[in-house]
């Protein structure tokens, strides 16, 4: 999403007439996100807000992913202390998780880190005690920092994880965002949709096209983001494609159906 159809608080022009263009044609599409601090609700709103008008079928985030995880390969875990926002725990809770607070007597089946901006300090403590306590560690996804526009470095999920490893020795056992093929999996399943007709495309190449090529699906780079050409060049593994933004994509779809 961010670095895609937007940037910041910017809506690409392009972006609006693009998906109507993929309407046109016949193409389903959905919007994935890492970021784990919003809920799905709380995501369509973001998007009406800039123009786009989605629905909650559409959209796909790494809490999601975690949730489906959660479900199908730790079916024992029904108790979590969670470091994320509001939203998050809400999502949870309303996937019938009980959510522990923070106090040694609570105790949790596993611990959850997500993405919060106003992350309490007593409650990073208390995960890293659990960790300690040996119990299993999941996270939403591994970003480091999250894309902003703003004069400032927000401190993402993965950034979070590691304060955990240097404190406790402890990485997550599993992280089901992007890049891991968990997540497109599970929207493939969703859509009742094979992974090989499926085109992920983003503006990153070591988690969007990553994850397309570990998902079985084409890995479509845009460069309205963060990667470069030069990154490109260097990367080891290339993006089947790439393009310089959605709308070049669109227009290619438009010639392969003509």
């Amino acid at each position: 999403m961010d670095g895609t159809i937007y940037k910041g608080r910017t809506l690409f022009e392009f972006t609006n007439p693009t998906l109507a263009l993929f309407t046109k044609l016949g193409l389903s599409y959905s919007f994935l996100t890492n970021n784990s601090s919003k809920s799905v609700g709380d995501y369509l709103g973001h998007l009406a807000k800039m123009g786009i008008i989605a629905e909650a079928s559409q959209m796909h985030t790494s809490a999601q992913a975690t949730l489906e995880y959660l479900r199908m390969e730790q079916p024992e875990v029904k108790r979590l202390f969670v470091l994320g926002t509001a939203s998050l725990k809400q999502e949870f809770r309303e996937a019938g998780y009980k959510l522990t607070i923070n106090s040694a007597d609570d105790v949790p089946d596993a611990v959850l880190a997500g993405f919060d901006l106003d992350l309490p300090f007593a409650d990073l403590c208390r995960a890293a005690y659990w960790l300690k306590q040996g119990l299993p560690f999941f996270a939403t996804h591994p970003d480091t920092v999250c894309p902003t526009d703003e004069p400032t470095v927000i401190v993402d999920c993965g950034s979070v994880c590691e304060c955990l490893k240097a404190a406790t020795g402890r990485s997550p056992d599993a992280i089901p965002g992007k890049p891991d093929p968990r997540m497109l999996l599970g929207l493939s399943r969703r859509l009742s949709i094979a992974p090989e007709e499926m085109a992920m495309v983003g503006d990153r190449l070591y988690t969007d096209v990553e994850m397309a090529h570990r998902a079985g699906a084409v890995g479509v780079l845009v460069l309205t983001g963060e990667a470069t050409m030069d990154d490109v060049t260097q990367a080891p593994k290339k993006p089947d494609l790439v393009l310089p933004d959605l709308a070049a994509l669109g227009e290619l779809l438009q010639r392969c159906r003509i």
